[in-house]
């Protein structure tokens, strides 16, 4: 399984279309095979769903996200957990451990950019 997380640094970003980058995790039977971190090629409408699926990620973790990306994700194949907060190593290993559960919130607005799950 791959999981991307939007980041910043090492922490999970407020949103995952302005985020700096995604950390994507190889998971295998409950551990943390490799780790490599893909810089954002851009918040274009539609565009990062389709990134990450090539990329062969299954789910993405993120602290918001507006609700069309979120149908798009889902439309390819990629669950969504929104509402994490953290470093991102801990946010992976909580999901790891069946801890981590979507909140289901939802951005409405992008002039807020990073602070969508506050």
């Amino acid at each position: 399984m791959k999981i991307a997380v939007a980041s910043e640094g090492k922490n999970v970003s407020g949103h995952f279309g302005y985020c700096e980058g995604f950390t994507i995790y190889d998971v295998n039977s409950g551990k943390e095979l490799k780790k490599e971190f893909v810089k954002n090629p851009g918040h274009r409408p539609g565009y990062l769903p389709v990134f990450l699926k090539e990329l062969k990620v299954n789910l993405i973790i993120a602290g918001g996200m507006g609700a069309t990306a979120q149908q798009l994700f889902n439309e390819n194949g990629i669950e969504v957990v929104v509402g994490a907060q953290g470093l991102c190593e801990d946010v992976v290993q909580k999901y790891i451990e069946g801890e981590l559960k979507s909140t289901g919130s939802v951005c409405t607005q992008h002039e807020h950019e990073g602070h969508c799950n506050e």
